[in-house]
């Protein structure tokens, strides 16, 4: 019998090397790198010879393929952010801090499917079929007809589930407990975790049914184990949020089958997760007006436009380096935007501590709300409030100027239709229906301050 290879594989990126380094030569990070056995053979090196091959068949881009027909699972926001349903013999993979609300938001989702007379199964490799029954019981789902498993062998669940042609969907909670026979490798390891993706894959592509797998994450909040397989999966779909909020965020960070960056919103209650229709109205619901420091952004999520208020405040500092807190936006963009408030308009922030928050527990990505965040510190360092009935985007550059921003009009009818009198937005570059609400254009950030009324100096 062949003596294992002992390999070593990067926790990150998933490279293997047949030796150990204190730095993946393929990410560039440190310390991930761990020692595995490996049973399998080396690979074939350029000059060995090699299995021949067949030909295979090449094909154009022009065709008559059908869009493929959708499994809406009956939750709304959950459709939306995979693309309108599941696709089948597609591979979904989602992630979040524990206790977030995966777990529960999916046994939702195949209670509503098994009731629509589809057939569901939900493997658990975490939890025994009682805390199951507990939780669905708790949901009021316990009388869907949902087949349940607790298993963490992948050969046994893909012989279980092959060959059964009518099944649609298999929930997979979670990836990292998941283990395969055929390498000597301990549950969670690279190795495995990559083994047992693909398996469960090849079951989906093969008997054309949904798959979906529960991901844990990293302290980083990225999910845990090796990126290849992100790159693997169709869909890559992120739950954001604080277990103490009752707001969740549904985020596709990658789909094949709709677009990308599209968000779902839900709110955690008693019941379980409950959609939510109108987030803008949520996010705004309870806000202070009339308060310096407080700004409403007009932002796009996906094809979402959304309304949320960002929050800022600029205390005096004791310490020799003011602090700089930010919650739901990037910091480094913080200090880009104070270094040009300095620098083209002399607002100073040194000797302050500068605290930076998106209420509802939101993470903006978009430059769009450059603009909000300045006129929110510029209210705050001036204590005078932004108009209560008053929107704020537009992106900034490093001139002061205020750049225009992608669909400008479907933001502003979206202010309009909470009820929002004006905006605060870039020239727009060529004229749009923008009666319904009046747009103040901001050229730059003087053209800011002055529009606060605040004295420039």
């Amino acid at each position: 019998m062949a003596r294992g290879q002992t390999t070593f594989a990067c926790n990150n990126c998933g490279a293997v090397t047949n030796k150990w380094s204190g730095k993946c030569d393929s990410c560039g990070q440190w310390n991930t790198i761990s020692e595995e056995a490996s049973s399998s053979s080396a690979p074939i090196g350029r000059g060995a010879k090699s299995t021949k091959g067949k030909a295979i068949e090449l094909a154009t881009l022009a065709g008559n393929d059908a869009e493929p027909a959708r499994k809406k699972t009956g939750i709304g926001e959950f459709d939306r952010v995979l693309g309108g349903g599941l696709v089948p013999g597609s591979a979904t993979l989602i992630g979040g801090d524990p206790g977030i609300g995966k777990s529960t938001l999916l046994l939702q989702a195949v209670a509503k499917l098994a009731q629509s007379g589809q057939r569901v199964v939900y493997i658990s490799g975490e939890e025994a079929l009682a805390q199951l029954r507990m939780r669905a019981a708790r949901l009021g789902v316990d009388e869907a007809p949902v087949e349940l498993a607790s298993e963490t062998n992948v050969a046994d669940i893909c012989k279980t589930l092959n060959g059964q042609k009518d099944v649609s969907l298999v929930v997979i909670d979670s990836v990292q407990t998941m283990w395969s026979p055929a390498i000597e490798a301990a549950p969670g390891t690279v190795s495995q975790v990559r083994v047992a993706s693909q398996e469960l894959i090849h079951f989906a592509k093969k008997n054309d049914a949904a798959v979906i797998l529960v991901g844990h994450v990293t302290k980083d909040g990225q999910i845990a184990g090796p990126r290849v397989l992100e790159h693997m999966v169709d869909t890559v779909v992120y739950f954001e949020g604080d277990r103490g909020d009752q707001f969740r965020i549904l985020r596709a960070i990658k789909n094949r089958f709709g677009p990308a960056h599209e968000i779902g919103v839900f709110e955690m209650q008693s019941e379980g997760l409950v959609e939510v229709h109108n987030p803008s109205e949520l996010f705004l619901k309870g806000r202070d007006e009339n308060v310096p420091g407080a700004a409403v952004f007009a932002g796009i999520e996906g094809t979402r436009p959304l309304l949320v208020e960002i929050q800022a405040l600029a205390a005096p500092s004791s310490l020799a380096t003011p602090r700089r807190a930010v919650v739901g936006w990037d910091s480094n963009r913080l200090s880009m935007v104070l270094a040009v408030l300095e620098a083209r308009c002399g607002v100073s922030f040194a000797g302050r501590d500068v605290f930076l928050n998106v209420a509802g527990g939101l993470r903006i990505n978009e430059p769009a709300a450059d603009l909000a965040v300045a006129a929110a510190l510029i209210s705050s360092i001036s204590g005078t409030p932004i108009p209560a009935q008053c929107a704020v985007f537009g992106e900034i550059s490093l001139s002061g100027a205020v750049r225009p921003v992608s669909q400008q009009n479907v933001r502003l009818k979206e202010a309009a239709k909470l009820g929002f009198q004006t905006a605060f937005a870039p020239p727009a570059l060529k004229a749009g229906k923008t009666s319904e609400i009046g747009l103040k254009p901001i050229e730059d950030l003087a053209s800011l301050i002055a529009a606060l009324g605040v004295s420039q100096g």
